[in-house]
């Protein structure tokens, strides 16, 4: 009996664990595709008429246009798209940030996407860069900040 009990527990564990990988890949491609509509909505909408919810001191970076803001609980994103190239935003952003004062908590910079991670104010944030507008030349821009 008791092979019988282990071997229904394998089973059931196999099974389990089948149905939990299969899960995770379909969330995955459609977060893929949510995180590149979004992304496409961003580069390709008007520009804000409010000011941007950043803190005060935040770098307005040159070459940015801000298209969309939310707020997410204590979490404030604002989107929107850069043009120029993906190192050219990140060195920007990083140098920017710097220079305005902000701590720079980690940066990286890949062949399709960057992140500058940040903390100042009183908040912290990212900046991330990604090359989903679909024109070489235009980068997306989604900037994280909440309270530290």
């Amino acid at each position: 009996m008791n092979r019988i009990a282990l071997l229904a527990l394998l089973a059931s564990m196999l099974l389990l664990a089948a149905a939990c990988g299969g899960g995770e890949k379909n969330g995955e491609e459609e977060e893929g595709g949510a995180a590149n509509a979004q992304a496409v909505a961003a580069c390709n909408g008007t520009a804000l008429t409010e000011t941007p919810k950043l803190p005060a001191s935040f770098p307005m970076v040159e070459d940015t246009t801000f298209t969309k803001q939310s707020t997410q609980g204590p979490t404030e994103v604002v989107e929107g798209y850069w043009k120029g190239s993906l190192e050219d935003a990140h060195d920007e952003y990083k140098k920017e940030l710097e220079a305005a004062g902000y701590d720079i908590v980690f940066d990286e910079l890949e062949d399709h996407d960057s992140e500058v991670s940040w903390k100042g104010e009183g908040r912290t944030g990212q900046v991330a860069l990604r090359e989903e507008c679909g024109d070489s030349d235009k980068i997306y821009v989604h900037i994280t900040n909440r309270p530290a």
